[in-house]
């Protein structure tokens, strides 16, 4: 019989995972469990996604908001601080301010706008339009911004982010003084030391900051990079894909993934035979059009992954090939001269009229953005995805 199912996707529930756990061990074991369970066949080429939430729990990746103060202290000493273009978010970043706050004297925060990095709003677009504001060129203050735009909530949270991110700076015992602005040398103008708190834009930003005269410039990434009197840390990412814990801490981005997806493959392969492709996903590569919101918050959408899924789709458009190459063919001729097709297609798609329309992303954001959108971020419980016939075309 003809096979009628291509991908499917299952989300896995395991045990909570704590402090400690072997992860590698519970993955293969709800990996197995499952498939015995449900009657579905180990093959390989299958994926299993891991979050990245429950790698760091396991890993026990956390760190205080003194550890993070400790940091910044180190590095740009007391006085005022620049806090540069920061997402609006109270998971993401405000524990991450807390700690900042409690590092120096004074913190000037430029926030981006009319929106930020990731799409949170600070005000309407229109708005711009209709006071003259062109958000390129032009340095408002918190006092010109209230007088042209008034006080906006997000609508998702119902939070004014300019009071609530003053409001925890100045908790902490540090002045606050906010700015808007979308160029990075308008905070030189009131410090010389600035953080760089944007994510994928941090590299460019910084090198900005340097040329113009800056002093001391570090990002996200550079903030516990290694252990604060044995915190936890991120050589790579720093505080970058860092989520609250608790008012007073937060859990960082996964160490080690590497060696970890790497474990699983080999378990995997001893107990079942079978070559499984393995990764550790964080936020999905995708944007909500109603809330205008890119969800990818994490510096990557995999900190690691097995080398089965390096690269990009090699892919034709089967639309394309049944309305042009063989749109003179009817059912099972045509089925079989577009299978003869997708055999002997070119080993490298890339600007064939063919493929158009299948935007070669890397297989590890669109397979991550598939586990995340399946797990989501709540209370479904399954933190382990597996991912079966990703890798199959029409011909198989």
């Amino acid at each position: 019989m003809e096979r009628l199912v291509g991908t499917v996707v299952r989300g896995l529930r395991t045990p909570i995972i704590n402090r400690g756990d072997d992860l590698a061990q519970i993955v293969v074991d709800t990996v197995i469990g499952a498939s015995e369970a449900e009657g579905f066949a180990i093959q390989d080429r299958d994926i299993i996604g891991i979050t990245e939430s429950v790698v760091a729990r396991a890993q026990g990746n956390y760190a205080s908001i003194d550890a993070i103060a400790k940091d910044i202290g180190k590095k740009f000493g007391r006085g005022t601080l620049g806090v540069i273009f920061p997402i609006l978010s109270r998971n993401r970043f405000a524990v991450c301010l807390r700690g900042i706050a409690k590092g120096v004297d004074k913190v000037v925060l430029m926030l981006s706008y009319p929106a930020d990095e990731v799409g949170n709003h600070l005000v309407d677009e229109d708005l711009l339009d209709e006071k003259g504001v062109n958000p390129w060129s032009d340095v408002l203050t918190e006092k010109e911004f209230r007088e042209l735009f008034g006080y906006y909530k997000h609508p998702f949270t119902g939070m004014d982010y300019i009071e609530y991110y003053k409001s925890i700076v100045t908790e902490c015992g540090a002045q606050c003084e906010v700015l808007f602005a979308n160029n990075p040398t308008a905070i030189l103008k009131y410090t010389k030391n600035v953080l760089a708190c944007d994510i994928h834009t941090r590299k460019r930003t910084k090198r900005i900051l340097k040329a113009a005269g800056a002093e001391r410039v570090y990002g996200l990434e550079d903030i516990l990079s290694e252990p604060v009197d044995g915190s936890g840390y991120n050589e790579q990412y720093g505080l970058l894909g860092s989520n609250k814990a608790t008012e007073e801490s937060v859990k960082l981005f996964p160490r080690d993934c590497q060696a970890f997806v790497e474990r699983i493959q080999a378990i995997l392969r001893e107990r079942t035979g079978k070559t499984v492709e393995v990764m550790v996903y964080g936020d999905g590569a995708f944007k909500d059009p109603v809330g205008k919101i890119w969800e990818l918050a994490d510096p990557v959408v995999s900190p690691g992954y097995t080398k089965g899924l390096e690269g990009t789709p090699n892919e034709v458009k089967l639309k394309y090939l049944a309305d042009n190459e063989f749109a003179g063919l009817k059912g099972e001729e045509q089925k079989k001269a577009i299978e003869a097709y997708i055999k002997n297609k070119q080993a490298n798609l890339v600007g064939a009229m063919a493929a158009q329309g299948t935007t070669p992303r890397r297989l590890t954001d669109l397979i991550g953005s598939l586990c995340d959108l399946t797990s989501g971020s709540g209370d479904k419980g399954t933190p382990v995805i597996y991912i079966q016939g990703y890798f199959d075309n029409y011909t198989k």
